[in-house]
């Protein structure tokens, strides 16, 4: 099993745009590979780091729908100055106040130029040494259940499972967390940001979907045509995919 999260894909009308919002917000630098995709990772990224989950941001055409997303970014802060300087460089930017119903919260939430929410955290500790990143945050139903399909689908350690919060994170000690949050009331619609996983090098990538297949996930068809890349759905229906990296 080699499996590991490396991108954080988000959708968007304006895939540059979001991407240089997204490349400001984590201090990192963007790239356009292809026509419709912009990268956003730290500058000298090296795809064998395991601290490293970037971001894509995908051109599509439809804009997104008011339905919170199922999938969201945490940004970690280093004290309250650092988390209110935070704020206001993200409003800047283009970054609005978004109410996804959180009340009266120490950290706080906004929405990025096209309404993809995310969080700035307040200082936690166990979000020190993360990197911008602190967490790639999944609402689900069941807590245990994504627990057990993704503790076997990725190549990261369980680190925390209850009956409303499930935390994982590379066996290394290194870069975000990915955490499962019960939301039972939890919409599902089609993912505006969803993880990418990839292979090690040279790794067998149809073992590893046939793996996963067997583990409970299910093919998914959401347009992408013939491409190199392969599109799952966990048990719970959110979207993920399987890149053919080999180096």
């Amino acid at each position: 099993m080699t499996l590991r999260p490396v991108l954080v894909n988000i959708k968007a009308l304006d895939d540059s745009a979001v991407g240089r919002f997204w490349a400001e917000a984590l201090g990192w630098q963007v790239s356009s590979p292809e026509p419709g995709a912009t990268a956003v990772q730290p500058v000298g990224f090296d795809w064998r780091d395991p601290a490293g989950v970037c971001v894509d941001v995908i051109a599509v055409p439809e804009p997104k729908t008011t339905t919170k997303n199922r999938v969201h970014i945490d940004l970690a802060t280093t004290s309250a100055a650092h988390q209110a300087e935070l704020v206001a460089r993200l409003k800047a930017l283009g970054a609005t106040p978004a109410d996804v119903g959180q009340g009266d919260v120490p950290w706080t939430v906004l929405a990025d130029p096209e309404g993809n929410e995310f969080c700035v955290l307040e200082p936690r500790d166990v979000y020190r040494d993360t990197g911008p990143i602190a967490a790639i945050v999944v609402d689900c139903v069941d807590p245990r259940a994504m627990a057990r399909f993704w503790d076997e689908a990725v190549d990261w350690t369980l680190h925390e499972v209850t009956d409303d919060h499930a935390v994982l994170r590379d066996t290394r000690g290194v870069g975000p967390y990915l955490e499962f949050l019960r939301k039972p009331d939890v919409k599902a619609v089609p993912d505006r940001v969803h993880l990418d996983l990839a292979p090690d090098p040279g790794d067998d990538k149809a073992a590893e979907v046939a793996r996963l297949r067997a583990l409970g996930a299910t093919d998914l068809d959401v347009g992408q045509g013939d491409v190199p890349w392969t599109c799952l759905a966990d048990p719970e229906g959110h979207e993920f995919c399987v890149l053919a990296r080999s180096s």
